[in-house]
């Protein structure tokens, strides 16, 4: 654990920061790499780092806190770029029948699949639903997540998704955790528009995502372009007016079927297309000619026990940022583990761990379109990093289950 030093008394000559950190290794993860400064030193001014290099090139600073960790690695803090943390109730019940040979058609007759979380939802108050995501936070908090991401989604109404967006922007001015909001209205068909799903495209570009935009809900808009959800058609209706109100976008793409929704995203420039496992080469060349992210999310593929893994191999060939994210849902993965996802991506995905940990950090800031401000330990970048008593970044990857200890510093200070 850290050891806070005294700090000596300030000198005119000196320069100034808030805090120093050393005494450890930086996995620093600039351009993706682990870029590892041995034996190094952050300086810290004002949420921001002011200095980083080796400990025995570090400026004589006039630090307020000085400390020294004894050895261990310092790794950006993680990102999850990827999850739906708010809803309401829980769905164990159905994995337990799915496990007992129950189908998905059987549970949805029974009133149950996504339909069943859209009632919850519905019917929670904004608080239940903040202090049910607060809960669910937690475990990913205290293994070192710094920035998440939460989409809105089991709502599938006017009043509900806002209700959604708004715990969403609850929790990231009550938790010590940077919060970034996306409006995933284009989620599912809600029932009471079953059959009518251009309609309700229709009450989402004309009604929902103009409200969204006037009260600042969102950072982004999402859609699932899929055959049991949204045709590549109705999404681009979404992503136009998305883009008409400033808002960037992001979708749901390839995860059961190739309908190219990823080259679509590619085409709006979309911040990033997320699952892809049945992208196509074509779908790669257009998401690395548009610097769009492939964010991957191994728990669940896990969960439904696919077999169809994304295309690693194109995106390595062109050059597309892998981002990694827990992709936490009450479905089809919940998964309150960063840390097991990068095990995840290795075993499953063969990523390699230096991919993983890039996957959390530096491609996953840019998978939420803050790669200028977070992602790796660089000068002028939010002081947001983990100290870990480890000897190298690959047993991040390589210890399953249970917590790592560790001390996670957010915007420059220790989090309790």
């Amino acid at each position: 654990m850290a050891v806070p030093l005294q700090s000596p008394s300030p000198c005119d000559n000196k320069m100034s920061c808030d805090s120093l950190w050393w005494g450890a290794d930086l996995v620093t993860l600039r351009d993706g790499r682990y870029s590892i400064i041995e034996n190094g030193a952050i300086a810290v001014k004002d949420g921001k780092i002011l200095w980083i290099g080796p400990y025995a090139q570090c400026p004589d600073f006039d630090a307020a806190q000085r400390t020294d960790f004894g050895g261990g690695i310092i790794t950006p803090g993680f990102i999850d770029c990827h999850t739906h943390l708010v809803f309401g109730g829980d769905r164990s019940g159905e994995f337990e029948q799915r496990l007992n040979g129950v189908s998905y058609a059987d549970i949805a007759a029974q009133g149950g699949g996504i339909l069943s979380t859209v009632n919850a939802t519905r019917e929670a108050t904004q608080q239940q639903l903040i202090d049910q995501a607060a809960f669910r936070l937690q475990p990913l908090l205290a293994e070192g997540v710094t920035c998440v991401e939460i989409k809105s989604g089991y709502g599938l109404s006017v009043e509900s998704e806002l209700k959604m967006l708004q715990a969403i922007r609850a929790l990231g001015s009550t938790q010590q955790v940077e919060v970034k909001a996306t409006c995933l209205a284009a989620h599912a068909i809600p029932p009471e528009y079953q059959g009518r799903a251009d309609d309700y495209i229709d009450l989402i570009c004309e009604t929902l995502l103009p409200q969204v935009a006037a009260a600042s809900l969102a950072d982004a808009v999402d859609a699932f372009c899929e055959h049991l959800a949204f045709s590549p058609q109705q999404v681009e209706r979404v992503f136009n007016k998305a883009k008409s109100l400033g808002l960037p976008v992001k979708l749901h793409a390839e995860q059961l079927s190739a309908l190219h929704g990823s080259t679509l995203a590619a085409r709006h420039a979309a911040l990033s297309a997320d699952h892809l496992e049945y992208a196509t080469e074509s779908d790669v060349q257009a998401m690395a000619a548009s610097g769009t992210v492939a964010v991957l999310l191994p728990g669940a593929y896990y969960l439904l026990r696919e077999t169809q893994c994304p295309p690693i191999a194109l995106f390595r060939r062109h050059g597309v940022a892998m981002a990694l994210a827990s992709d936490a849902n009450p479905g089809t993965s919940p998964a309150l583990s960063l840390r097991l996802m990068l095990n995840m991506a290795c075993t499953l995905f063969r990523m390699t761990p230096e991919e993983a940990l890039a996957g959390i950090t530096y491609h996953g800031a840019k998978a939420l379109g803050l790669q200028q401000t977070h992602g790796s330990l660089e000068i002028n970048k939010v002081a947001d990093f983990v100290h870990w008593p480890l000897a190298r970044p690959a047993e991040l990857v390589y210890w399953l289950g249970g917590q790592l200890p560790c001390t996670v510093i957010y915007r420059g200070e220790i989090r309790l």
